[in-house]
C-alpha cells in the first residue's frame, strides 16, 4: 500500500511496525491502577442538552477517550487528528493498529479538513445518506495521522445521525475517530452495559444513551478510486447504493476471509470480528433441513455434556426441543434481526454456552449485512445442508 514521503520523514517503517507491535500489549493505568471511568447517563436522547456533553467534549479535545452512542453501535471516540489519541484507542481495545479507524464529523463543512478531494460519487452519496449509517473512504489530507488511518493514504469518514453523537462531535470541535467501543474481536456494543463490560477502567468516560437503533455497524464504501467499492455492508444496502451511483463493485472480503498479508482498507475486513466466546456454526440451506440439522447436532452435543445455544427467529422458535434459545428477530422484519444480533451473541457469553448453532438469512438487502456479521462471528464455519 502506497505511503507518502512525509510519512517516512516522520517515522521509518521499522519504527512504525515496532510501534504497532507495542500497542497490542499496552494497558492504560494510572499510578499502577486502572483509571476511573466516569459514566454519564443522558436523560432524554431526543433532547440532549449541551451541559450533559461539555465534559466529554473537553476530554476529547484534550486527547482522552469517550465511548458514546451512535445510530449503529456504540463508538470509542478520540481526537482523529491526535496520533496519541489514536494509539490509546488501539491499546484500550487491544486492536491491531493496521485496522483503520473511522473519523466522525457533525457537518459537511468539517469534511474538507480531512480529505484532499471529494469525488463525485462521494458527493452523491453524502447528499443521499448523510447524516446516517454510511462511511466513505477518501484520499486523506496530510494533517490526518497515519495512526488514525492504519498507515494508509486514505481516511474513512462518517457523519452520524444520532443526536448525542452529532452534538458531542460539534462541541468537541475536532473530528472524532471512533471504532466500536468493545474489546477487539468481541461482539460490538449496542448498549452502554456492553461498553462497561469491556472497557470500564480503560477509558475516561462512557456516555449512556440507551440502546442503539440499527445494531450493526455502518456501510463502508470506498470512493477514492475510479469505481466505488463496497467494503462493508450495513443499513445503507447495496441496492440503495446502486440507486444513487449505478455500478458499485463488491470487495471479496465481504464474502470470505482476507489473506494475512493484506493491509485492510476499512475496519472489519481482515481480522475476526463479532466473535462470541463459544465455537459457533452457521447453517445454510432450506429451513426445514437447517432446523433438522441443528436439532441433530444439538442432541449429539448435549449427550457429550455440552451446553448448546441456538440462534433462531420468531418463526422457528417452537421447533427446537433442546438447547438454549435466543430469538434474534423476525424474518419478515430483518431490521429486528440486525438490531438484536450483537446483543444475542453477548447473551450467549453471559450464559457460558459451549457451542452455538445459528440459522442463516437471505443475502439480499439488509440480509447482506446480517450474514456478513454472522459469518465473521462464526469464523466462516458454515455448514450447507
Amino acid at each position: 500500500m502506497r505511503l507518502v514521503l512525509s510519512f517516512f520523514r516522520k517515522i521509518d517503517k521499522a519504527g512504525f511496525e515496532g510501534k504497532r507491535a507495542g500497542l497490542a500489549g499496552m494497558a492504560y493505568k494510572r499510578k499502577g491502577r486502572e483509571m476511573e471511568t466516569r459514566i454519564v447517563k443522558i436523560k432524554d436522547k431526543a433532547a440532549v442538552r449541551d451541559e450533559e456533553l461539555l465534559e466529554a467534549a473537553e476530554v476529547l479535545r484534550n486527547g482522552g477517550l469517550v465511548a458514546f452512542p451512535t445510530e449503529t453501535v456504540y463508538g470509542l471516540g478520540g481526537n482523529a487528528l491526535d496520533e496519541r489519541a489514536a494509539e490509546k484507542i488501539y491499546a484500550a481495545k487491544g486492536r491491531p493498529s493496521d485496522n483503520p479507524l473511522i473519523a466522525h464529523i457533525s457537518c459537511m463543512e468539517e469534511l474538507s479538513g480531512l480529505v484532499r478531494e471529494i469525488p463525485e460519487a462521494g458527493k452523491k452519496l453524502a447528499a443521499a445518506y448523510w447524516p446516517g449509517p454510511l462511511t466513505m473512504i477518501f484520499p486523506k489530507k496530510e494533517n490526518v495521522p497515519y495512526e488514525t488511518t492504519g498507515g494508509l493514504d486514505t481516511v474513512a469518514v462518517r457523519m452520524p445521525s444520532d443526536p448525542v453523537a452529532s452534538r458531542l462531535i460539534r462541541l468537541a470541535g475536532v473530528p472524532v475517530a471512533a471504532p466500536s467501543a468493545n474489546t477487539s474481536g468481541r461482539p460490538s456494543p449496542t448498549r452502554a452495559e456492553h461498553v462497561i463490560e469491556d472497557l470500564n477502567g480503560k477509558i475516561d468516560m462512557i456516555i449512556d444513551g440507551g440502546q442503539v437503533g440499527i445494531g450493526v455497524e455502518s456501510t463502508i464504501v470506498d470512493v477514492s478510486g475510479p469505481v466505488p467499492v463496497l467494503l462493508r455492508p450495513g443499513a445503507v444496502t447495496m441496492e440503495m447504493l446502486e440507486t444513487v451511483l449505478g455500478h458499485v463493485e463488491v470487495d471479496p472480503a465481504i464474502s470470505g476471509p482476507v489473506s494475512k498479508d493484506v493491509r485492510p482498507k476499512a475496519p472489519g475486513m481482515k481480522y475476526r470480528h463479532y466473535a462470541p466466546k463459544a465455537d459457533m456454526t452457521l447453517v445454510e440451506g432450506e429451513m426445514e433441513r437447517v432446523i433438522q440439522y441443528i436439532n441433530e447436532e444439538t442432541r449429539k452435543a448435549r449427550q457429550a455434556g455440552k451446553t448448546v445455544g441456538i440462534i433462531c427467529t420468531e418463526e422457528s422458535r417452537g421447533q427446537y426441543p433442546e438447547g438454549i434459545l435466543e430469538v434474534i428477530g423476525s424474518r419478515e422484519h430483518e431490521e429486528t434481526v440486525a438490531h438484536n444480533l450483537f446483543a444475542v451473541l453477548r447473551d450467549f457469553d453471559r450464559r457460558e454456552v459451549d457451542c452455538i448453532f445459528s440459522e442463516s438469512f437471505s443475502r439480499d438487502q439488509l440480509g447482506q449485512a446480517i450474514m456478513n456479521r454472522l459469518c465473521k462471528a462464526a469464523g466462516y464455519h458454515i455448514i450447507k445442508v
